[in-house]
């Protein structure tokens, strides 16, 4: 478990993981702006609200010239089922080992309902297309996100 939480300028790690239409690789995405968030479950209400956030902002966000792309320790299957039911139309990874999440130190300790747990951290990592770190997130909330996302990159 990695507690070290990536800053600005950091070089993103790189990886290769499936997704429920193939796989995804984050070094195929140089040269472009990725907005790599990390959620603890598919189909829970707070997730949903996240990823549903994301879908309405696609528009903006590609136009601006970002990329997103979900990451959660569902499997492949579960994740089809996520986007066939909100109609999500990014990249949805599946990080069932959570190596992804432990490269991001987006996977450990968490306060949950006043208890101490260790899950995934609710994060947000941006990348830039060098493959640095843009912007680093942690232990957000799921309503109002991706607002705060739009706002910190300055897109409209």
């Amino acid at each position: 478990m990695s507690d070290t939480r990536l800053s600005i300028g950091d070089s993103a790690p790189d990886f290769t993981a499936p997704t429920d239409q193939g796989s995804f690789s984050l070094a195929d995405a140089r040269g472009k702006h990725v907005i790599l968030y990390f959620y603890p479950a598919a189909m829970t209400p707070g997730c949903t609200t996240q990823a549903c956030d994301f879908r309405d902002s696609l528009d903006a966000l590609q136009a601006a010239g970002y990329e997103v792309v979900g990451v959660s320790k569902d499997s492949p299957e579960k994740l089809a089922q996520f986007r066939e039911k909100e109609g999500l139309t990014f990249t949805l990874v599946s990080d069932e080992d959570k190596a992804i999440q432990e490269a991001y130190a987006a996977w450990g300790e968490k306060q949950n309902y006043g208890k101490t747990v260790v899950g995934s951290i609710r994060s947000t990592v941006v990348i830039d297309p060098e493959g640095k770190v843009e912007l680093a997130l942690y232990n957000v909330k799921a309503t109002g996100h991706v607002a705060r996302v739009r706002r910190e990159l300055g897109i409209d």
